[in-house]
């Protein structure tokens, strides 16, 4: 019989702890080790939703990319939504095990399936500061507005927030989630373009300054594709165990 602690250690060759960030938080959050696993649902973050779609399905696991508790709380209680997600997740049976800044910087992580998912051909990994965060790699020579049209579609985005730089786009680095920071690696690694998201006001200014295109495409859209490679991945590592992806996810962000 699957445990939690069996998709625990598998996790661990899948995004090695590791390579996690010091400030963040990962692994088993919330259960027990010792837990038999026959269904596991995969989502991108760990909210009350997904809480509720696992404890009707008859989980007893979600894996999320991010994670349930991110800053400790003081108290666990139905007066905030992590305590009522906790509490959600004992009364139902549920662990919750996560993966993030380990799985952004993973061969084969968040990163390396954006860069996948559009279309980047020689795919390699910018190192800085003992950090694999960013990905970059080439696409047909194309302009800004042809490639726009690409990541709205590759990645299912309502919209997108760009500078245009005035160039077409050729060498491209990724970065899924709030990685508007990490311009300057993508700038020194010589690309032209740079897809990240939670892009800041002054960042979209130095990406214009430094004569790049920037394209924001939002932390759901930039992260999601994941999910479909942990679900992948956790199947056919345990096909005595049921994986689903999360049916009610979606971004939370609109475009009037």
């Amino acid at each position: 019989m699957t445990t939690v602690n069996d998709i625990l250690q598998f996790m661990e060759t899948v995004a090695p702890m590791s390579l996690k960030m010091e400030w963040d938080n990962a692994g088993l959050l919330c259960g027990s080790r010792t837990t038999p696993v026959t269904k596991i649902l995969v989502a991108l973050d760990p909210f009350e939703h997904i809480c509720d779609e696992a404890a009707a399905w008859g989980a007893q696991l979600i894996v999320t990319h991010h994670p349930l508790i991110f800053v400790a709380p003081k108290s666990v209680t139905d007066g905030d939504s992590v305590g009522r997600c906790i509490l959600k997740l004992c009364r139902n049976g549920i662990s919750a095990i996560n993966a993030h800044t380990n799985l952004d910087q993973a061969e084969g992580g968040v990163n390396d399936i954006l860069a996948q998912t559009l279309g980047l051909e020689n795919i390699e990994t910018i190192c800085q500061n003992h950090m694999q965060l960013l990905r970059c790699g080439t696409v047909p020579q194309q302009s800004l507005d042809t490639f726009l049209a690409a990541v709205k579609q590759k990645l299912h985005c309502e919209g997108l927030r760009y500078v245009s730089s005035g160039k077409p786009v050729r060498k491209v680095a990724v970065g899924g989630g709030a990685c508007g920071g990490e311009l300057w690696q993508a700038a020194l690694a010589g690309c032209d373009t740079f897809v990240t998201a939670d892009v800041k006001y002054n960042q979209f200014w130095d990406a214009h300054d430094f004569g790049m295109n920037i394209i924001d495409a939002g932390h759901f859209c930039t992260e999601n594709p994941v999910c479909t490679y942990l679900a992948e991945k956790i199947a056919a590592a345990f096909p005595d165990v049921e994986v689903k992806i999360s049916e009610t996810h979606a971004d939370c962000v609109k475009y009037y």
